[in-house]
């Protein structure tokens, strides 16, 4: 800071409004499972700047692949308004604990065991749900999406709600709705169309198969990727999916597709082999934030929001009937589907028996706890 800008400060000091939603101890009191953190940005020189920060959004629930409980949500509302009323703050980064997934959608024991068979709270819940969405969506400051992991589902759509993405290439990616007993209307029909078009959007939104961050970066869901898998010592790109550019026999682009039959086994035994590392993940975040620390703050933030409007257009149309939709399916197929997820194993599979669903309800036989019951996982074992 040279001498003049400091008098300027100097002499400008004076006490400032509090912008914030609640009080820093009042957040901190229900923060459960979401770490909130100032961390300084780093100049052009890769030094830490004095008195500027980015702002860092944990989800920190590593052992149920950090999704996000009740709880959790609230708090990941105000840390978002408290990163956004922070005069001191340049960027957002969100990310999740560990190394295995940035968030893979709601906490489906929390839902199978409160959240099904109760609409009316499962609507409150998706109120406090859009809130966070809005929370990504409305932020002063740019958001970066930090994939550190899985970001399936619910962690899919919170992590398209933000600005930039920037993932570790043995990330997936994708939405799990139809196959678990919901559908993917917290984000993903909203900003999928728009990022990669309609055809891509229904593969992904309806067939709910999960694809690598080489695809999501081919697909533009991603900014950029960096290698996160160590073998002697050296980073090597992601062994389980095609990393070259080719065209298959069909003539199609093949890039970022999962490897099959000897090739696949081939990577994952390199994959076991390797530790993963995510030092070259928080470089390029570094990097991204320290491009923004060098920009005005007011037209960043204009800027923002005005790129933000095809999102926001979309979201702010569909939020409240999605939200309506939700809370009466957890009546019906999403208390299926998520009790089916949590009350199934590795060796019942995780997943309703969906041909014998249909061919219930072709013959008209109405939903039931004795139809619940009949199809879910166990019942096949």
């Amino acid at each position: 800071m040279t001498a003049d800008a400091a008098r300027v400060i100097a002499k400008q000091n004076f006490e400032a409004k509090d912008h914030n939603l609640v009080a820093e101890q009042a957040r901190e009191a229900i923060s459960k499972g979401v770490q909130y953190e100032k961390r300084p940005v780093k100049g052009t020189d890769g030094k830490p700047v004095a008195e500027l920060f980015n702002a860092w959004i944990t989800l920190d629930n590593p052992s149920q692949f950090n999704s996000y409980t009740t709880d959790m949500v609230k708090a990941t509302i105000l840390a978002f308004r408290a990163a956004s009323a922070a005069r001191d703050v340049v960027a957002v980064v969100f990310t999740g604990a560990g190394d295995k997934a940035f968030c893979t959608g709601g906490n489906t024991k929390e839902y199978a065991e409160y959240y099904a068979g109760n609409p009316q709270e499962y609507r409150g819940y998706m109120r406090l749900f859009n809130d966070m969405v809005s929370a990504i969506l409305g932020c002063d400051k740019p958001v970066v999406c930090r994939v550190n992991g899985m970001r399936i589902g619910g962690g899919q759509e919170i992590g398209m709600a933000c600005d930039f993405s920037i993932a570790q290439d043995l990330a997936r990616f994708g939405q799990a709705g139809p196959k678990h007993g919901s559908a993917p209307i917290g984000g993903a029909t909203d900003f999928l169309p728009y990022m990669i078009g309609c055809e891509q959007a229904m593969v992904s939104g309806l067939l709910c198969e999960p694809f690598s961050a080489h695809k999501a970066y081919r697909l533009g869901v991603i900014g950029e990727i960096v290698p996160a898998l160590k073998v002697d010592g050296k980073f090597v790109a992601n062994p389980t999916v095609t990393t070259d550019r080719y065209l298959d026999e069909y003539g199609r682009i093949v890039h970022g597709e999962f490897k099959t039959g000897a090739a696949a086994a081939e990577g994952h035994a390199l994959l076991k082999r390797g530790t993963i590392d995510l030092s070259l993940l928080d470089e390029k975040v570094e990097a991204l934030c320290t491009k923004m620390l060098y920009t005005f703050p007011e037209c960043t933030t204009k800027t923002v929001e005005e790129l933000r409007k095809p999102k926001l257009v979309a979201w702010n149309a569909n939020k409240e009937n999605s939200r309506d939709w939700l809370a009466l399916n957890m009546m019906t197929e999403g208390r299926a589907g998520f009790r089916a997820f949590n009350e199934g194993t590795r060796e019942t599979g995780r997943e309703i028996d969906f041909v014998a669903l249909r061919r219930a309800l072709a013959a008209n036989t109405p939903w039931s706890d004795e139809l619940t019951e009949s199809i879910m996982p166990r019942a096949r074992s």
